[in-house]
């Protein structure tokens, strides 16, 4: 019992499960029917039996369903079927009638049919031509901006073309870049911005070339201007100098400016008279092309590269501008074209700093100026140093320093040239000694070397101008009377004043103090006096045509010329405002100077006075063999103590120790010259009568000696130049040799100044002179006496010689 029941629970479960199926089956679309069949066989077995059973009932149960449903609507269907067959014929006749009026309408729509293409077509072109006028508006700008580009192009405006062609590059052709020539036009942009760049390459090397045309004329400009400039300044500080209170008012009524270095003036109103334009350096030189090219290159981001070639070109114009002519030293116009375009370089380079923005920095402006002091420097020390003439140099100094405070004036330091032109004070030092050397010569040469005569008090203050001198009894002295020095004199002493008015030239605008400026003055004129004059009377003093009376002259001349020194020192005291108790004041060696060349002249009177003699000496005669003297003095002899008188008078103007001096070496000079001729090698033999004859000869010479031809001389000094001679021929005369012989070397001996050697050599003349002239002496007694007492004599000497050769 309890299986039924499992049974029939079991039954009871499958048929609830396939009902449920059957649902899912009904209710679910077609494509999802798979899962729910395969959980029937799934099941227990002979399960899809039942199902399939249960399946069958349902169908029948549906069929029946259907047929109730058509048995309800079938008699609804076949009325309407009737009724369907009945509208069939007015279907078929409506047919009819369409197709009438569709054919009739056909017909009649034919014309609108083809108007509308018509129509259609004209809207196709009048659309396309929309759309084309829409892409023209878009291409017509490109178009307008690439005619405005060529119109640009041109024109030379390249930095406007520039601009137009990066607005086509980023605005324009972007809008319109699938066209063709849109493509043609981008690729055709780079190459005209590489012709843009060659073309403002090309402007800029016109403008280089430009500037280096120019740059004589800027420069002349700009150092013009910096000359009206010191000259305006000079004249107002001469005014304040002055004490002048009145106000000094600009030119024009207009205060200067500078601008980029040039002076400018403001205001509009100009004087009736009518100035010269101030000309700036933009006014002769159009900079626009340097603007361009470097405003076109830092567009294109190649700034670095036209800043490279700018300098790298400035460089090489800098050293052909400072490269000179060879001929620049001949003449001031050579110095200043080339000043003139140094400066307009410069000029050039300080405005093109301050009126761009890196193009050139201070620091390559300033290694350009380096290079430049560098260069002129060594041109100026090499042609200056060709130049003779000192007024060219004073010329060059001058344009040196309007070179130096021109370019001052653009900030450029210029100690270096101010350095360099005292390198070049002294070449101009040298140039003016030359040139007075040249002076002092003609002075020389034309000077008649005898006192000043002055007829008339004019005539004598015109001298003394010109000459600072004074002397109390020539003052008292009437007229016509004579200045002692000739007229030399004050023209050397005017003439070294002009010397130190030439050398103050050249100290001008140096800007140097007072005292430096004098100890300038005075070492110059120091190396006029010590060098230059002195060496011009040195070689006055050593010509040949210069004669005793001129030696004379000029040691006269020289006394003067020392004494106005004094006078020279404070002339440059006068000129300098320094005064000479300064402690680093120079003093002038014209003292000095002047006693070298008294000296000299002092030298040069015994040296010719001395030639003097020996040419009458020369003229003497002697006849060495002669038995008697003539009785009187030899003629040449006579004539020399003559010249001696007529000289020594011309000495009473000089020193009196020089005309002493002067006396007392002659005199010396002819008893030697006489005591040379007497004891000469050549002559062999002298006789007793020429020994006589000699001895007139000294007396008269001892005669001249004591008439004091020059006074001042203390006794018998005069004689004492003869003593040699004299107590020489006194021992031959008398022929004391037993004297001599006893008291030689006694300090009281009468023949103290007899040489022994000297006594033996004229002795030997005179026993040789006795063997000729006495062949037959030795037949008398007394000839042979003498000629023993001779021998004997001759033998002592001879053992006093040696003895003194053996002591020595």
């Amino acid at each position: 019992m309890i299986t039924t029941i499992m049974a029939d629970n079991e039954t009871l479960e499958c048929i609830t499960e396939h009902e449920r199926i059957l649902q899912e089956i009904e209710s679910t679309d077609t494509a999802c029917v798979g899962p729910t069949l395969r959980s029937v066989y799934d099941d227990q077995p002979y399960a899809h039996r039942r199902f399939m059973e249960k399946l069958e009932a349902r169908i029948r149960n549906h069929d029946r369903e259907i047929e109730k449903m058509c048995n309800f609507h079938h008699q609804g269907f076949v009325d309407a079927i009737t009724e369907l067959l009945k509208v069939r014929a007015d279907a078929e006749k409506l047919m009819v009638q369409v197709t009438d009026t569709n054919r009739r309408l056909q017909e009649a729509g034919k014309e609108v049919t083809n108007q509308t293409e018509e129509v259609i077509r004209c809207r196709i072109q009048q659309r396309n031509m929309a759309n084309t006028v829409e892409k023209l508006q878009l291409c017509l700008p490109v178009l307008e901006m690439y005619s405005k580009l060529k119109d640009q192009l041109e024109s030379k405006r390249y930095y406007a073309a520039l601009k137009t062609m990066e607005q086509l590059e980023k605005v324009y052709i972007p809008r319109v870049g699938q066209y063709r020539f849109c493509q043609i036009m981008a690729e055709t942009l780079p190459l005209l911005r590489e012709g843009i760049k060659d073309v403002s390459m090309s402007d800029l090397k016109d403008f280089l070339e430009s500037i280096r045309k120019h740059s004589d004329k800027i420069g002349e400009t700009a150092m013009r201007q910096a000359q009206q400039h010191r000259t305006f300044n000079s004249a107002i500080q001469k005014q304040l100098n002055l004490g002048c209170t009145k106000s000094v008012h600009p030119l024009n009524g207009r205060t200067p400016t500078h601008h980029n270095g040039l002076v400018l003036e403001e205001g509009e109103e100009e004087e009736e008279e009518g100035d010269e334009e101030v000309l700036t350096a933009q006014d002769l030189v159009d900079f626009s092309p340097v603007y361009r090219c470097l405003h076109i290159y830092t567009i294109l981001g190649d700034r670095e590269t036209f800043e490279n070639y700018y300098r790298k070109q400035r460089k090489k114009q800098a050293r052909l501008v400072l490269q000179p002519q060879a001929s620049m030293h001949e003449t001031v116009e050579g110095y200043r074209r080339y000043f003139n375009q140094i400066v307009g370089f410069f000029v050039v380079e300080d405005h093109i700093l301050h009126a761009t923005q890196g193009l050139v920095t201070s620091a390559f402006t300033e290694e350009i100026w380096n290079m430049a002091l560098s260069k002129l420097s060594a041109v100026l020390r090499t042609h200056s140093s060709y130049c003779e003439d000192p007024d060219l140099v004073l010329e060059l100094k001058n344009l040196i320093v309007i070179f130096a405070d021109t370019l001052q004036g653009y900030g450029f330091p210029v100690n270096r040239l101010f350095d360099l032109l005292f390198e070049i004070r002294d070449q101009y030092n040298e140039t003016l000694l030359k040139k007075w050397a040249l002076v002092f010569r003609e002075i020389f040469e034309l000077d008649n070397y005898s006192p000043i005569p002055v007829e008339t008090e004019e005539e004598y203050k015109a001298v003394i101008s010109r000459f600072p001198f004074y002397d109390a009894e020539i003052e008292k002295q009437d007229f016509p009377k004579k200045l002692p020095m000739s007229q030399s004199v004050p023209q050397i002493y005017t003439q070294v004043k002009e010397f130190i008015y030439a050398s103050l030239k050249f100290s001008e605008s140096l800007h140097r103090s007072s005292t430096e400026v004098d100890d300038m003055l005075r070492k110059s004129t120091n190396l006029l006096l010590t060098r230059t004059l002195s060496g011009c009377l040195q070689n006055l003093i050593k010509k040949p045509h210069i004669g005793l009376t001129e030696l004379v002259q000029i040691i006269i001349n020289t006394t003067h010329l020392e004494q106005a020194c004094r006078y020279l020192e404070d002339f440059i005291t006068n000129i300098t405002n320094v005064s000479p108790e300064t402690v680093h004041t120079t003093r002038l060696y014209g003292l000095s100077t002047f006693k070298d060349a008294r000296h000299a002249a002092e030298g040069e009177i015994y040296t010719k006075l001395n030639q003097k003699i020996d040419e009458f000496i020369q003229l003497a005669d002697y006849e060495w063999g002669m038995s008697e003297s003539d009785g009187r003095a030899s003629g040449y002899l006579m004539d020399l103590i003559n010249f001696l008188r007529s000289t020594f008078q011309v000495f009473t103007h000089l020193p009196g120790k020089v005309a002493q001096t002067a006396c007392m070496s002659a005199c010396k000079h002819l008893s030697t010259s006489l005591m040379q001729m007497l004891l000469d090698s050549e002559l062999k033999q002298v006789s007793m009568g020429a020994v006589q004859q000699f001895n007139l000869d000294v007396i008269q010479c001892e005669l001249f000696a004591s008439s004091e031809p020059v006074p001042g001389f203390q006794g018998d000094t005069l004689q004492l130049a003869f003593i040699d001679l004299r107590q020489l021929l006194d021992l031959f005369m008398v022929w004391d040799w037993s004297t001599y012989l006893a008291d030689y070397g006694q300090p009281t001996s009468k023949y103290l100044r007899v040489n022994p050697a000297t006594a033996l050599a004229l002795l030997e003349k005179m026993k040789d002179t006795s063997k000729k002239n006495n062949i037959f002496s030795q037949f008398r007694k007394n000839d042979r006496d003498k000629q023993k007492l001779i021998e004997t004599v001759v033998k002592q000497l001879r053992s006093l010689v040696n003895g003194m050769s053996q002591h020595s």
